[in-house]
């Protein structure tokens, strides 16, 4: 006799009104697309799995062994740096990004080198045939004999799979086209996303087998879906990029394992991902270094430190209302600084468009290179070329004052390492320097500093 379905339930997620059928907006609270599917649990059942539990014991904490981590080398450094030294068994890591970036590729190349440790990957794909995936594996060369790829958009299914193969790494591509049987609704809906990552957490803590989940993003650039999916993982991973260049930023958002916001660096190829050593020496390669609105400015990623050119545009415009577009960094953050220049130094640019860039595709969230923004806009709205060998650093206040910046040596030493002479940084991390042969550091108070020290020199 087959089982009866679960009897399932909309309740809205503002104001709690339950009903037996989905509506786009909600009767009572009139907010759209509110209701959500939820299954009606046996509460005899529920009460009988917690009493066979048993009630959790409090213990003090300092009465808890601590045991070593054991975790798994991928193969891959630059994903072993971004997940904090390795694949933790148990743990669930989702990543996400743009279509054709590359998550397929790097996860099937994980699997690939976690296969030659004799650890039996799983590759799950719910939009891509087993021939599909074939055909991308032959491409960039693998050929593993651990590697078992399975078409299957059933979560009941794929535990079944699983269950007879015992892997030791599953890949779910994506989470987007899986559904359980417990739900009616379509698959990718809200209630669908959240019970299949729910479950997928439950089997990885079970089992101790990690599990990769591929997630689509939206328009946004955030994975959709609910946001309850970020939370229940244990790490976001962001793939980052533009299409029109070879370069790849794996980033991490969330590591309950290691450092957030710690970066690997690949450049696609034809035959695959291939990791980059030294991504500062990669995003300088090309700089012409002469022009006026380019300097090299210095970022910190998690652990990393990155030189970067940072370019700025600034040209008279014939429209009303002037273009302020920025590629690589916050567009909010120029108009601020532009409207500090106008305040402190009496520039005007309201008849100019300006425009700034960070060349290689790479995004920069720290304040730490707004000096390096109005370095570039100075040097191009006095058409006065910057000394090449400088790198700058340091936040600017509202008050037109530079802060100080964390991390000051790594971000010196590094420049040193890549062949740069002067470094302009905030007064206070000056004095916190001390003076090496081959490199002249520079401290700087306000922007009127940086006019005389940075823009003025190099007329």
């Amino acid at each position: 006799m087959k089982a009866a379905r679960p009897k399932t339930r909309f309740v809205c997620q503002e104001c709690g009104y339950q009903g037996v059928r989905w509506s786009g907006r909600c009767p009572e609270c009139a907010q759209w697309n509110s209701l959500r599917e939820e299954v009606d649990r046996d509460l005899s059942t529920l009460q009988e799995r917690s009493v066979a539990a048993g009630t959790p014991e409090a213990v003090p904490i300092s009465s808890i062994e601590q045991t070593q981590e054991f975790r798994l080398q991928a193969g891959i450094q630059e994903l072993n740096r971004v997940l904090g030294g390795g694949v933790v068994p148990g743990s669930v890591i989702l990543i996400g990004g743009d279509p054709g970036i590359g998550k397929t590729t790097l996860l099937l190349q994980t699997l690939a080198s976690l296969g030659t440790a004799k650890q039996v990957g799983l590759y799950v794909s719910g939009e891509e045939s087993p021939q599909q995936i074939k055909m991308r594996a032959d491409r960039i060369g693998i050929q593993s004999p651990n590697l078992y790829v399975a078409a299957a958009t059933s979560l009941e299914e794929i535990f079944k799979v699983a269950e007879q193969m015992n892997p030791g790494v599953i890949v779910v591509d994506s989470i987007q086209t899986v559904f359980t049987q417990e739900l009616t609704s379509a698959p990718g809906s809200v209630s669908q996303v959240q019970e299949v990552g729910c479950r997928l957490m439950w089997y990885a803590k079970r089992t101790h087998v990690p599990i990769f989940i591929i997630g689509h993003v939206t328009k946004e650039g955030v994975i959709a879906g609910p946001r309850l999916l970020e939370h229940i993982v244990d790490t976001v991973l962001y793939f980052e990029g533009d299409k029109g260049q070879s370069y790849r930023i794996l980033r991490a958002v969330k590591n309950r394992f290691g450092p957030t916001n710690e970066i690997g660096v690949f450049e696609m190829k034809d035959e695959g991902l291939t990791e980059v050593g030294n991504p500062s020496e990669l995003f300088l390669t090309g700089r012409i270094g002469h022009g006026a609105g380019s300097i090299v400015v210095s970022s910190v990623e998690g652990s990393r430190p990155l030189l970067v050119e940072l370019q700025a545009l600034v040209a008279e415009t014939t429209y009303p209302m002037p273009k302020r577009m920025a590629k690589g960094v916050e567009v909010n953050r120029v108009s601020l600084l532009l409207a500090v220049l106008e305040k402190r130094l009496g520039l005007h640019f309201s008849g100019y468009d300006v425009y700034v860039n960070v060349v290689g595709g790479l995004r920069i969230d720290e304040p730490t290179v707004d000096v390096g923004i109005v370095c570039a806009v100075l040097s191009s709205f006095r058409e006065l070329a910057l000394d090449p060998r400088l790198v700058v650093m340091g936040e600017v206040g509202l008050g037109g004052e530079v802060r100080p910046v964390q991390h000051a040596d790594l971000r010196i030493r590094e420049a040193m390492k890549l062949g740069f002479q002067r470094c302009v940084v905030p007064e206070p991390n000056r004095n916190q320097w001390k003076p090496v042969a081959g490199m002249e550091v520079v401290g700087i108070r306000d922007i009127g500093d940086i006019w005389e020290t940075v823009v003025s020199p190099a007329s």
